[in-house]
C-alpha cells in the first residue's frame, strides 16, 4: 500500500525547486516507489567544502530537501502544509565528484508529524551520510494561507 497522498511525479517536483537553494545544488527528485522517495545532488565547486570534499551541510540541505518533498506528497495540500522541524546528520564517507542520492522513507506518518529516515550514498552506492527528519504538518487558515 503506498503512502502517498498525491502520486510523485519526480520532473514536476524537481520543477518546484526551481530558483531555490535545490536548484542552485543541482537537486533533482529521480523516483519513487511505495514508500520512498529519491533525490540527487550534484558533488562539484557549489557543494565542496574548502577541502574538496562533500560539505556536510550541502548534504543535510539534500536530506532535508527529499524529506520535506516526500511529507508534502503524504498530506492533503489543500488542508496543510509541512516544515521541517529538526534533523540531524552522520557523515559516514567523503565523496569529492559525482552526485550523491538520497532515499527518504518514513519511520513515522501522524497527524501533526512525520519522521524520516534518509540514507546518502555515491555514484558507487556506497553509504555517505544518514539523516533524520522531523516534519512538523501544520493546518492551513480557512483563507488557505
Amino acid at each position: 500500500m503506498s503512502i502517498w497522498q498525491t502520486p510523485p511525479d519526480p520532473a514536476a517536483l524537481t520543477r518546484l525547486l526551481d530558483d531555490t537553494l535545490g536548484q542552485h545544488l543541482d537537486m533533482r527528485i529521480e523516483a519513487w516507489d511505495d514508500d520512498s522517495l529519491t533525490a540527487s545532488m550534484v558533488v562539484d565547486r557549489r557543494t565542496h567544502q574548502p577541502m574538496g570534499l562533500l560539505h556536510g551541510g550541502a548534504s543535510v540541505a539534500l536530506a532535508e530537501t527529499v524529506g520535506s518533498v516526500a511529507s508534502m506528497l503524504c498530506v492533503d495540500r489543500a488542508r496543510y502544509y509541512c516544515v521541517g522541524q529538526e534533523i540531524n546528520a552522520n557523515h559516514l564517507r567523503s565523496v569529492r565528484s559525482g552526485r550523491v542520492t538520497a532515499v527518504a522513507r518514513p519511520l513515522h506518518l501522524g497527524r501533526s508529524s512525520h519522521v524520516w529516515d534518509i540514507r546518502l550514498s555515491d555514484d558507487e552506492g556506497r553509504l555517505t551520510c544518514v539523516s533524520r527528519l522531523t516534519v512538523a504538518v501544520v493546518p492551513l487558515q480557512r483563507d488557505g494561507s
